[in-house]
């Protein structure tokens, strides 16, 4: 046995027993039914003192509830931030299946481990050896453009709301109490549709498609320029960076695009006004498209807010009591941070009032797969510790 591996106590089996319950079933974002009702029979059948629940919502999403009664809220999320391979070809570049989980030695490797398998893992082995505070392990826990409410929401709308809260998600190693805020921005220009063989019927000519670099590198100089001017507040910084990019019908590449839309996910920093920065960015759109063929093109911008920008007091008693525990598991203070440009549930949950912490280990893409993640299973076991001290605050 590695000597890592002895240093788990009673998770040595626990946690990578619960990684493979979790790889066993697809939880793509609002689509966690299953995943969740599996992991629930798993739960019942090991720990048959403790209740545990599904809650739907939605069409298929669902969260895993489960309680000891009073206490903080422990909390981390089922859907992953990736789906299946074939449905993210476009980011991935590739459609074969991503492959199993793989435990060896200290090491566990597998898909979804950093969002948020492997974090979620730790804060249920924590919640099941402790006695007091509640578990939610939530769906829709990842951003997506337009998607309906989330898990969290769902539990807040049908729950008390518990008295301090702590986030299970991997992230830097250091304790959070602070986090920015996210939107999108959907930038679209249209001209008139055309066909190939008849280039000037499109306006622009040769269509909106052959003029892209123009507006990509405007946007990029935007993005670039946005982080640069926005100081970082705290423990948060911003960042903003283009996503996606459409235009046309693949299966009908013989006629030229009407519209053009690339789509923006932009970090801020409290205080910014998501309407002001959507204007910013048509205008800029608007002023480097005026001399050339897209000139010619209507340019709107639409901006879908995800969340502000939300933090903790420092001296609130769930960052005292992480701060505390932080210590005494890895014998040093939490290390200093600034410009962290990360985003969770946390601000949802400190809009509700309620005081929320953020932390979790640090997960690396694997170099064979970098869909795949690399975590720690020592490193992991000392957040389950840090969960187990704090659920009882």
């Amino acid at each position: 046995m590695a000597s890592g591996l002895r240093r788990l106590g009673p998770f040595l089996s626990t946690i990578p027993r619960i990684l493979r319950v979790l790889d066993a079933t697809a939880a793509p974002r609002g689509g966690e039914r299953a995943a969740a009702t599996a992991l629930r029979a798993w739960c019942a059948a090991r720990w048959p003192e403790i209740d545990w629940i599904v809650q739907p919502y939605g069409r298929s999403g669902a969260n895993l509830v489960a309680t000891h009664g009073t206490g903080p809220l422990l909390y981390s999320h089922l859907d992953t931030s990736l789906d299946s391979a074939p449905a993210d070809a476009a980011v991935t570049g590739r459609a074969d299946p991503a492959g199993r989980l793989r435990v060896s030695g200290e090491q566990a490797e597998g898909f979804g481990l950093g969002v948020a398998r492997a974090p979620a893992a730790a804060a249920l082995a924590a919640f099941a050896e402790a006695g007091s505070g509640t578990l939610l392990l939530a769906g829709s826990g990842t951003h997506r453009r337009g998607s309906a409410g989330t898990g969290l929401e769902a539990y807040l709308d049908a729950y008390p709301p518990p008295p301090a809260a702590i986030v299970a998600k991997s992230g830097p190693a250091t304790v959070l109490w602070e986090e920015p805020g996210a939107l999108y921005l959907r930038v679209r220009l249209t001209g008139r549709y055309g066909a190939v063989l008849a280039r000037r019927s499109a306006v622009p000519e040769g269509g909106v498609i052959a003029h892209i670099g123009v507006v990509v590198d405007a946007l990029e100089a935007w993005c670039h320029g946005y982080a640069r001017s926005r100081p970082g507040v705290g423990q948060v910084g911003a960042t903003a960076g283009i996503g996606a990019i459409r235009a046309g019908r693949p299966d009908k590449p013989d006629l030229f695009p009407a519209s053009l839309e690339l789509d923006l996910y932009v970090v801020t920093v409290p205080g910014e006004s998501p309407d002001a920065l959507a204007e910013e960015v048509e205008r800029r759109v608007r002023t480097v498209c005026a001399g050339t063929p897209l000139g010619v093109c209507a340019v709107s911008v639409e901006v879908d807010v995800v969340h502000a920008a939300a933090a903790t007091p420092r001296g609130a008693a769930i960052v005292t009591a992480a701060w505390a525990a932080w210590t005494e598991e890895f014998g040093a203070e939490p290390p200093p941070i600034t410009g962290w440009t990360g985003s969770t549930d946390g601000v949802v949950l400190r809009g509700r009032g309620v005081d929320t912490v953020r932390l979790g280990p640090q997960a690396v893409p694997s170099e064979d797969d970098p869909r795949r993640d690399v975590v720690d299973l020592v490193r992991l076991a000392a957040y389950s510790r840090l969960y187990r001290r704090l659920i009882g605050v």
